[in-house]
């Protein structure tokens, strides 16, 4: 058996699939099934271009893929496909130092997906502790911190009314202080909001996302825009969730992204409520392990969405930055 034949059996009967495309990109050459992860034979994909054999999710997920390798990336990504987990590679083939191919390997790690669950339920459980101990501390600032400092306020009332006559001098004195205690209040209110979710059940979705943009826009130098149905009526859990996985997708669009835009919307359709926040930025691949993407961001929303039995899609790419979309079914 020759080398050329010897390699192609390997390839052939590997327990991984393997592929390479041109820079078109066209699948060139697929080695053992890839309908695990493509969702199709390898018949239905070798000659033709990635933006036409997937369907347009997954074309334009692979398509950045794919021209990330060709500026001379090596991709290592975990893709998640109905119930199966794939490790991929991907990485360029170079001739004579130029890149002319992609290839990728990818192997099925579903039995491994346990690991990944138990790291994932200890984190969750980290960040349900985190949760408990923001809503103490969010009690605190309001209960005791908040309250003092009320009646701190007005017993300086009284004292500023008791020495007006007497010394209009202490009395300017005590006024100034008041200013100061003043914005200590208000600085102790913003915090004590921002810490408890309970803003959205005491006031609703819309003022407390009007708070969250308000409180964004004092360090973001890009555009935010709201726009939340008035006619929306949510159930407090839902709402709460729909709250926090905004929260969590802007603050991610503002640190990681390098965007110029965020939109937040809510609205309502005959599927249900859905939450959509936006962003122009660089985008992220949510699959690429080396990249960061699943951070503790994205874990987050995908720990609020299952609270409130929401279904969470995040979709981004280089070209048209990041969209978060929750969705509370219609009951």
């Amino acid at each position: 058996m020759s080398l050329f034949a010897l390699s192609e059996s390997l390839l052939s009967q590997s327990p991984a699939f393997h592929w390479i495309v041109d820079t078109q990109p066209v699948f060139q050459q697929i080695y053992s099934d890839p309908s695990g992860l493509f969702g199709k034979p390898a018949a239905e994909l070798l000659q033709h271009r990635v933006s036409e054999a997937l369907d347009p999710e997954q074309a334009l997920a692979w398509g950045d893929r794919f021209s990330r390798v060709f500026e001379g990336e090596t991709l290592s990504l975990r893709e998640r496909r109905g119930e199966s987990t794939w490790y991929v590679s991907l990485f360029p083939i170079r001739i004579n130092g130029e890149i002319l191919y992609a290839a990728g390997m990818a192997r099925e790690i579903s039995p491994w997906g346990k690991a990944d669950q138990e790291l994932r339920r200890t984190v969750l459980s980290a960040l349900k502790a985190q949760e408990f101990e923001r809503n103490m501390l969010s009690k605190f600032l309001h209960d005791s911190v908040g309250q003092n400092l009320t009646a701190l306020g007005l017993q300086l009332d009284l004292i500023r009314m008791d020495l007006e006559a007497v010394s209009p001098e202490t009395c300017s004195r005590i006024a100034e202080i008041q200013k100061i205690l003043e914005a200590m209040m208000e600085e102790v209110r913003e915090y004590s909001y921002a810490l408890n979710p309970s803003t959205v059940e005491r006031a609703g979705l819309r003022p407390a996302l009007d708070r969250l943009a308000g409180r964004i826009r004092e360090r973001f130098t890009g555009t935010m825009r709201l726009n939340v149905d008035p006619s929306l009526k949510l159930d407090k859990k839902i709402a709460v969730a729909l709250y926090q996985i905004a929260n969590e997708a802007v603050e991610n669009a503002v640190q990681h992204s390098c965007c110029s835009a965020i939109e937040i919307a809510v609205k309502s359709s005959r599927v249900g409520t859905f939450l959509e926040v936006r962003d122009n930025g660089k985008g992220f691949d949510p699959a690429d392990i080396q990249g960061g993407g699943r951070g503790l961001g994205l874990l987050s929303m995908e720990h609020y969405a299952a609270q409130a039995g929401l279904e969470l899609v995040v979709s981004s790419s280089r070209e048209t930055g990041t969209v978060v979309r929750a969705v509370a079914q219609a009951v």
